[in-house]
């Protein structure tokens, strides 16, 4: 990913470095497996713990001759133990090095972008709550419909996030899951219960039947699960550039001292950041889309998959790291104009209570459904076109009249009765905090440093 996009956290997690230090990760697990089982000696085990390092630049070098990435990375940290460097890699395959070192990237990926997903649940809660009072008009085909509170818009983008940040959770579990059973997976040269041995020391769980690597379905659920969660925070995105249109003009982007909009209209105040936030998105669904195409690989394996993961493992789960910062950001800093919420409002004159109208028709006025609506939709819709109030309009209309009076009528125009269940709405987000005070509890000092890392 390109480094506008990158912070430094997630990046170094995909670094070169980073990556060869996972694979020496698992080569030394394996070194310390074998020799408690005497495959090893132990003085070979103590040298290369104490000596076996990484050298990006040396890989690269002997790289360019055996082109295989492995090879140079196993003949370079033998070099730096010695002799005893010999026994690194000792009934392995590649696969069984990269493929479990890719697990360990992808968990603290993984735990980091839950990490990121908490902190802007947290940020949308509290804006929920700040707003929950804040009476806005509720649109449905870009039309008024009828009002709901900014709050509640909140409270549902902090449910759909949490809801994302669930299955990413899942796919993060089920992606820390390596293997050490060799070219085919029969265990061929290592007995399986070495592999488990290892990978309980590595905190991954066994692949119970691989191939020659883990089998590319929990990749794509990984990936599913980023772009799922990449299209909520587009859909939250999208709202707020559709309602800092200058007709709309209820919330409006951050915008800091000395920022400009436009280089030839000094007026412009665009929500730049919702309109990145929406095509990175669209980026990620592009990596799902890549993933999927993984799955099914020739046979116990062939290598198509691994040119595409170097590039969309650690560019969705950077691009995701991003955009999760980004849009806590924007929550925490948007513009909320409650004035001009009530504004747009009026200048509905009135249409957004026909649904409550016809329902008083019906049950207080004795009319069918179908007399009640031809009513008042014959008034809402002269109402629209003349741009006068539909109060007024009902009010005189002899059909309405003569069935509802005029404080019946006055009462369906009243915004607060029919906004009274927004509080027990909001309420429900008590039930989503404590979820994540739990979560944040029993989170173990392990496991926070593995997040951390």
């Amino acid at each position: 990913m390109i480094r506008r996009y990158t912070l430094p956290e997630m990046g170094a997690l995909w670094s070169d470095q980073a990556r060869f230090e996972r694979m020496l990760e698992v080569e030394l697990a394996v070194c310390r497996a074998e020799t408690r089982r005497g495959l090893v000696p132990a003085e070979a085990l103590a040298a290369i713990e104490a000596r076996a390092g990484v050298d990006v630049d040396r890989i690269a070098e002997i790289e360019a001759t055996t082109d295989h990435d492995v090879i140079a990375f196993v003949s370079q940290v033998a070099e730096t133990v010695g002799a005893e460097g010999r026994y690194l890699h000792l009934g392995l395959t590649s696969s069984d090095v990269v493929d479990t070192a890719l697990a360990l990237q992808l968990r603290a990926a993984g735990e980091r972008l839950l990490g990121g997903a908490d902190r802007l649940t947290a940020a949308l809660i509290a804006r929920a709550r700040s707003e929950a009072g804040t009476v806005m008009m509720g649109r449905t085909h870009s039309v008024h419909a009828e009002p709901t509170t900014f709050g509640l818009k909140c409270a549902g983008w902090a449910f759909e996030v949490a809801r994302g940040r669930e299955r990413l959770a899942a796919a993060t579990a089920e992606i820390a899951t390596g293997k050490i059973s060799g070219p085919v997976g029969t265990y061929s040269h290592l007995d399986p219960d070495l592999e488990a041995e290892v990978l309980a020391d590595l905190g991954l769980r066994v692949d119970p039947v691989s191939t020659q690597i883990v089998q590319r379905d929990r990749h794509a659920a990984f990936l599913a699960a980023i772009a799922i969660l990449g299209g909520s925070l587009e859909r939250l995105a999208t709202e707020v550039r559709n309602l800092q249109h200058t007709e709309i003009g209820e919330v409006m982007e951050p915008f800091k001292r000395g920022q400009k909009g436009s280089s030839a209209m000094p007026h412009k105040r665009n929500p730049i950041l919702s309109e990145r936030i929406a095509g990175l998105a669209r980026v990620l669904r592009g990596y799902a889309h890549t993933a999927f195409e993984n799955q099914p690989l020739w046979h116990e394996r062939d290598i198509s998959h691994s040119s595409a993961e170097r590039v969309i493992l650690p560019d969705a789960t950077i691009v995701l790291d991003y955009l999760l910062v980004k849009t806590a950001g924007l929550v925490d800093g948007l513009v909320v104009r409650p004035e001009r919420m009530r504004e747009n409002i009026e200048r509905g004159h009135g249409l957004h209570a026909s649904s409550r109208v016809l329902l008083v028709l019906v049950e207080q006025g004795g009319l069918s459904r179908e007399d009640a609506y031809a009513i008042v939709q014959r008034n809402a819709l002269r109402a629209a076109d003349e741009r006068v109030p539909l109060l007024g309009l009902l009010a005189t209309d002899p059909q309405v009249a003569q069935r509802l009076p005029l404080a019946a009528l006055d009462a369906c125009f009243d915004d607060a009765a029919a906004l009274r269940h927004v509080p027990a709405v909001i309420a429900r987000l008590d039930a989503l905090e404590a979820t994540m005070r739990n979560r944040a509890a029993a989170t173990t000092p392990k496991e926070a440093a593995g997040a951390a890392r």
